[in-house]
Parts: structure tokens; C-alpha cells; sequence
């Protein structure tokens, strides 16, 4: 995975992209039977991205996986900050762009609406092959 080079603010790191996905859309992605466990389904994306992070993306990164519905509570784990959304999984999305202006920030969702309210803001969107191959 890759992982910073140092803290974020320490003098000469350079600030890590953040990549927040959309933990509902990704996973709905693939009929896998996701359904029948989406907090498990959750946890699995959770621990790809914790071991694979983000392929063909160089340099230092921050993961944030965004769970909604029956997923929340899934834990964080080192390489990946688990946000449980306390309504709309979309809604909290928007508002961790919104409050991170001023670095690069990556969402992966295929989500149209989410995807355009995210570009509004200056990020940039990934469709869920960014992070299931």
C-alpha cells in the first residue's frame, strides 16, 4: 500500500491524496451476493484497499472508505479510515471534499449525482475499477 513518507505536516512531506469511497456504491458494484451481508461485504472492500490501497496512483496516500445502512460500525484498520455515515452515505462524502479544499482529493463512485457534486467542489472522480481491477 502505499502509505505517507512522514506526517502530513511535517516540513518537506508531501500531502497525501485522499481517496474517499463510496463503501454502498463500490460494493453494489459487483453481484457478488453482497446483499445477503453488507457490513461483511464492507469489511472485505475494507481489507483490499488496506492491502492493495490504491493501484496506479503514486505517492503517499489517505483512504477513506464512507459506510451507510447495515454497514455501519465497521472498524478502521492502519492504511484505511473507516466513516460510518449517520444518514447519507453520499451527503458525508460531500462534506469530507468539501472539508478538505486545498489538496488533491480522488472519489471513487460511479454514483452520477455524486459524481457531480464532488467535481463541483474540485475533486476528482474514479469509477469502482479504481479500486477493484
Amino acid at each position: 500500500m502505499n502509505a505517507p513518507s512522514g506526517p502530513p505536516d511535517s516540513p518537506g512531506s508531501p500531502v497525501p491524496l485522499l481517496v474517499v469511497v463510496d463503501g454502498a456504491n463500490v460494493v453494489g458494484s459487483r453481484p457478488d451476493g453482497w446483499w445477503r451481508d453488507r457490513r461483511g461485504a464492507a469489511e472485505r472492500l475494507r481489507d483490499r484497499l488496506a492491502g492493495e490501497g490504491l493501484p496506479g496512483r503514486p505517492g503517499p496516500v489517505e483512504i477513506v472508505l464512507v459506510v451507510e445502512g447495515a454497514a455501519r460500525g465497521v472498524a478502521s484498520v492502519p492504511g484505511v479510515r473507516v466513516e460510518s455515515a449517520p444518514g447519507s452515505g453520499d451527503d458525508r462524502i460531500v462534506e469530507l471534499t468539501a472539508e478538505s479544499t486545498g489538496r488533491a482529493r480522488l472519489v471513487v463512485t460511479a454514483d452520477r449525482e455524486l459524481r457531480r457534486r464532488v467535481t463541483e467542489l474540485g475533486a476528482e472522480v474514479a469509477g469502482p475499477r479504481a479500486v477493484l481491477g
